[in-house]
């Protein structure tokens, strides 16, 4: 046994000595308030003086963004996409192209209407979206086939001046994302990037956030604006009982080309308009993953996207030689980096034990290595899992090698353990009354449909509440088979495909 175990004082005691990093809510009796605590008791935002909506994104979650970009930047460049950035202010005749594509958008634009004193000749927007910002510049560059595809993509941040509940990283005022917007002569070469970008939104959702999710389309009603069809990474939040939009790739057809004469002449001399796609995920991804895997100590956080992977922290009690001890962590820290690990030592000599465990534990980080007097004399550490509280000796001989397989196992764990708790929450039903049932039991549901966009508004209204109407959240890419004589839940008529169901963010 480490003295880890037998010498250091109770933690709950330091720490309430201290300084109170404990949450006040818990995640299964209340969770909009504990999520709305643990974002914040994390570091991961800071409210923004009184203005709701508004929030400081802090280094912790920058650094899980940078994460994600190095991963699908790459990825995109593979596809031939480049970066640009286009202007944040938008002109209000553009902007008014796109309204019959955009109703939503007439509440939540925000407007610059003066310079100083001085009243501007002409409103400009601050962008909700980039289609009224890029598109009149797709129409100037491109003119014959030679030009195309044209494969933009911007890292950027976007205004929406919501007027329903804001909630950090998930509904907000300001966020960051990606927009990808592609133009093609055909509309097969836009089919084949849809698809291909809906699988980088699922690999960022399933393989570095651990964070399950169903590649599938949208309805008519919750369609893009303007596209012709919307694709979706769909997760669920189990102790909310809802859906949430991961990330989505648009085929736009040729609607936004007709606005915006975006016309090319192709090989045969003949005119004609361009097919365009728009793609994008965002911070919204962050919020996800804490809703899916945080807990009563704070966050939990996949090792894929963890700016700090392995903490290690010096035990050096009286008698101990702290010098030595304080050398090792520091070497560990050096070999575990040397081999690509990303690792930090806690050489903080201000707060107790108890108090620097409980604040790695909210911060959500997924390995804590401790090494004492007896860790020395036995050339170990010992070493704290985050998601399951597992602790474990390590040979120090052995150490990268185990680290290694650790981070590996904690990663694949988590999103095993997520995916059990998503698909338990999954009901199939065929009649009203069964839908009914499993929305008031918080279910996600897989039901028979006849695809009719009367029918998907008629749900809508008949499951209003306080928490938000029920929706169709994704009809799934992977259909299941619709046997002869099947019937739509809600309509009785011929059902045509399956479709997940819901209430939502």
């Amino acid at each position: 046994m480490s003295e880890t175990d037998s010498e250091k004082p109770h933690v709950t005691d330091e720490v309430k000595e201290e300084t109170d990093l404990r949450l006040t809510y818990r995640k299964g009796e209340n969770f909009e308030e504990w999520y709305s605590e643990v974002v914040v008791k994390s570091e991961l935002i800071e409210y923004y003086d009184d203005i709701s909506g508004l929030y400081i994104l802090r280094p912790w979650a920058i650094a899980m963004w940078e994460i994600l970009h190095d991963f699908f930047d790459p990825e995109i460049k593979k596809m031939k996409v480049e970066n640009c950035y286009f202007p944040l202010f938008v002109l209000k005749p553009h902007l008014e192209k796109v309204k019959d594509h955009h109703d939503s958008f007439d509440e939540q634009v925000a407007w610059v209407t003066k310079s100083g004193e001085t009243t501007l000749e002409t409103q400009l927007a601050l962008r909700p979206s980039s289609e009224s910002i890029m598109y009149p510049y797709y129409s100037k560059w491109i003119r014959g086939h030679r030009d195309l595809p044209l494969k933009l993509n911007q890292w950027c941040n976007v205004v929406r001046w919501e007027i329903g509940n804001p909630t950090p990283f998930i509904r907000s005022r300001e966020f960051l994302w990606q927009e990808g917007h592609s133009a093609f002569a055909s509309k097969d070469e836009a089919d084949a990037e849809v698809l291909e970008i809906l699988e980088l939104y699922r690999c960022i959702y399933e393989e570095y956030l651990a964070v399950p999710v169903i590649k599938g389309t949208k309805s008519e009603v919750e369609t893009f604006g303007g596209a012709i069809y919307t694709t979706t990474v769909e997760a669920f939040i189990p102790n909310s009982g809802c859906g949430i939009q991961g990330a989505s790739s648009n085929c736009l057809g040729q609607k936004f080309a007709n606005k915006f004469e975006v016309n090319f002449e192709n090989q045969n001399g003949q005119k004609g308009m361009v097919w365009q796609n728009s793609w994008g995920y965002s911070t919204r991804t962050i919020g996800a993953m804490v809703m899916v895997h945080g807990d009563d100590k704070g966050l939990v956080l996949p090792p894929k996207v963890a700016s700090i992977q392995v903490i290690v922290i010096p035990m050096p009690h009286k008698d101990a030689d702290a010098q030595g001890i304080f050398d090792n962590c520091s070497a560990t820290v050096k070999l575990l980096s040397e081999a690509k690990i990303r690792a930090e030592l806690d050489s903080n000599n201000y707060y107790s034990h108890g108090r620097k465990c409980m604040e790695w534990e909210m911060k959500g980080v997924p390995l804590r290595i401790e090494i004492g007097q007896k860790d020395l004399a036995n050339e170990q550490v010992r070493a704290f899992r985050r998601d399951n509280g597992a602790k474990v000796d390590i040979a120090y001989a052995d150490l990268v090698e185990k680290i290694k397989k650790l981070l590996n196992n904690i990663q694949q764990s988590m999103f095993d353990v997520a995916k059990q708790k998503r698909d338990e929450c999954i009901q199939v039903i065929h009649t009203w009354d069964e839908f009914v049932e499993a929305l008031n039991q918080r279910k996600m549901i897989l039901a028979p449909w006849c695809d009719e966009k009367e029918v998907e508004l008629d749900v809508k209204e008949r499951t209003k509440s306080e928490m938000g109407a029920a929706k169709a959240l994704c009809s799934p890419l992977d259909q299941p088979e619709i046997l002869e004589g099947t019937k739509c839940f809600a309509s009785g008529k011929p059902a045509k495909k399956w479709t997940y169901w819901g209430k939502s963010y």
